[in-house]
């Protein structure tokens, strides 16, 4: 698998995990936002992956109401940088 796909799919894998746990709970994209404070359109645009940005605070207001929280673990060593992923693309 490319290291963009490998990328994009860390990426739209908080949104899906938010979105199974939001469901799980019974909650409207709606009533995540009123009770998290976050917009119901950044709500949607995280779970369907289409959130260009999303600060630190947002998303620890979203996972809090969800009863999740972010784990730190050991850096991946072997991820791209960012050349390597424009050199992949063809960008350079």
């Amino acid at each position: 698998m490319s290291y963009i796909l490998d990328a994009m799919l860390d990426l739209l894998n908080l949104g899906t995990e938010i979105a199974a746990h939001r469901k799980r709970a019974r909650l409207t994209q709606a009533a995540l936002a009123e009770r998290s404070g976050v917009s119901r359109a950044t709500i949607a645009a995280l779970e369907n992956g289409a959130a260009r940005e999303l600060g630190f605070g947002k998303v620890m207001r979203i996972l809090a109401v969800l009863g999740l929280d972010l784990r730190l673990t050991t850096a991946n060593t072997g991820r791209p940088t960012l050349e390597d992923l424009q050199a992949e693309r063809g960008e350079r």
